[in-house]
């Protein structure tokens, strides 16, 4: 009688435990898949000539954002932006080759948050700042403590540097340069990348532990550099090249002209065959980009994983393709603010967009923390859009913010912010306006080539914008609560400067 009643208990006990188990391993996972400098020329955002099926195919399994902004239209800034949902005024970093432990030593970033809550944490390839393509293989600019385990891929296109076309002998990352490339996707770095993110995806459906799994491409990111399958998808004399003239430059303030003109003469006024032929390399890697991105997807739905994990796509920033006579970021304009971004997993609405209710990147964050059910850290400043993947007709901001420090000479910097609303943008350059305004209306200028600030009929458009964009930044500059220590104008690290000789 005691052996049976001892043995009903064991029985009970290993019941509960194994409902306890499955509970745990139940909880919700999060891919996070970013891509470097992914304008919104993709399927899915309207643009019927790039060839992005993966992408597209996610945005009917979730929600699209057509509205979403970063906080800095550069790599590194935007990045430690939305790794922490903080403002890059409170980030305190602006620049490039910085630490984010160097500035805000005591934050904690999204993928520490899930490390804190028994979490895997793991990143492949880029997410924090990482020269591009120096830095390939390489931990960059990273975090150690977001992580528990790390890949840096390095693949073929770093091993072949000398073959890339340039506009500037022997310079890639912040240079037009491009590459059809030999080989196969697996021999690139960001299919290397593909090919570990899938090992890790088979790995936790063996194991069922919980992730936050990181897929960080350096693709479309210059040097454009695909397999030469991807070019061959497109047809250089077809491809269209937005045009401006100078005269348009007279009509913005002296920041935003110096801005679209930030590259020189090099990468102003290009040919039209060149600048054909640039931008053909852009979208051969943005659909190698989303062959990637498919074939994590394909295993994520192989493995069941799909049925609970929330899957991220977005990029750092936009890219200018030649608008504004401009190539690359570092804008206020829409082309460089504007981000795509998508959420598909359990509990998320499928085949929704909503493309007015503006959305910032550091607002990922704590939605990410709604959506799986943890706390939201006290400094984040971001604020959970969770309430949109379910009813695309709710709103959570009125505006998203960005902003960009611009050098107009070696003396003299302007900051600039800019508000995106559901219709119109203003910009601000200078404390206060001191260096000049710019107001576009969406409705009739969707590529904001007409500054219609000081127009008579917009006037109370202005003033009430000009009330919003100055609350914005006064939040945006608030000491976030619970953050710790910011440390102002931290150093740059820079490489060492050495001297190579050679035997006489």
């Amino acid at each position: 009688m005691y052996k049976i009643k001892y043995l009903l208990i064991a029985i009970l006990y290993v019941t509960v435990m194994r409902s306890q188990s499955k509970n745990e391993t139940q909880k919700i996972n999060v891919l996070f898949i970013v891509a470097d400098d992914l304008n919104c020329d993709i399927g899915a955002y309207g643009n019927e000539k790039v060839i992005t099926p993966n992408i597209d195919k996610l945005a009917q399994n979730g929600v699209l954002f057509g509205n979403a902004h970063n906080q800095y239209p550069w790599c590194g800034p935007s990045r430690a932006s939305f790794m922490t949902g903080l403002y890059p005024d409170q980030t305190k970093i602006k620049k490039l080759r910085l630490y984010l432990r160097q500035a805000i030593p005591e934050v904690i970033t999204i993928g520490q948050k899930f490390r804190q809550e028994n979490y895997h944490s793991v990143r492949i390839g880029k997410i924090f700042h990482y020269h591009n393509p120096r830095d390939i293989g390489t931990a960059g600019h990273d975090d150690s403590y977001t992580w528990d385990q790390t890949v840096n891929p390095y693949g073929r296109d770093k091993l072949e540097e000398y073959k890339i076309n340039t506009l500037k002998p022997k310079s890639f990352g912040g240079t037009l340069s491009w590459l059809a490339a030999d080989g196969t996707d697996d021999e690139q770095t960001d299919g290397i990348g593909a090919n570990e993110t899938i090992k890790f995806l088979e790995k936790f459906a063996k194991s069922g532990e919980n992730f936050f799994l990181a897929y960080g491409l350096y693709r479309p990111h210059t040097p454009y550099v695909a397999p030469k399958k991807y070019y061959d998808l497109y047809k250089t004399n077809e491809i269209e090249i937005p045009t401006s003239s100078e005269e348009y430059l007279k009509s913005i303030p002296i920041p935003a002209a110096v801005s679209v003109r930030e590259k020189g003469k090099i990468q102003n006024n290009l040919d039209i065959n060149t600048a054909q032929t640039i931008k053909e390399a852009y979208y051969a890697t943005t659909s190698f980009v989303d062959a990637q991105v498919g074939r994590v997807l394909n295993k994520l739905k192989e493995t069941g994983l799909d049925k609970n994990t929330i899957v991220v796509f977005t990029s750092d920033h936009g890219y200018h393709l030649g608008e504004h006579g401009h190539w690359q970021k570092r804008t206020l304009f829409e082309n460089a603010t504007r981000v795509p971004l998508i959420l598909s997993g359990p509990g998320i609405n499928k085949n929704q967009k909503s493309d007015d209710a503006p959305i910032e990147l550091i607002d990922i964050y704590p939605t990410l923390m709604e959506l799986v059910g943890m706390k939201t850290p006290e400094f984040v400043s971001g604020k959970s859009f969770a309430p949109i993947l379910k009813d695309s007709s709710a709103r959570v901001r009125t505006s998203a913010l960005t902003e960009l420090g611009v050098s107009l000479n070696s003396e003299s910097n302007v900051q600039g912010y800019t508000i995106k609303t559901d219709r119109y943008r203003l910009t601000q350059w200078g404390d206060k306006g001191s260096h000049g305004y710019e107001l576009y209306d969406h409705m009739f200028d969707k590529e904001e080539l007409k500054n219609l600030y000081d127009i008579e009929s917009y006037k109370n458009i202005q003033d009430s914008l000009k009330f919003l964009i100055n609350n914005r930044i006064v939040e945006a500059r608030e000491i976030p609560k619970g953050l710790g220590e910011q440390i102002d104008n931290a150093k740059q690290w820079k490489e060492p400067k050495w001297i190579h000789s050679r035997p006489k």
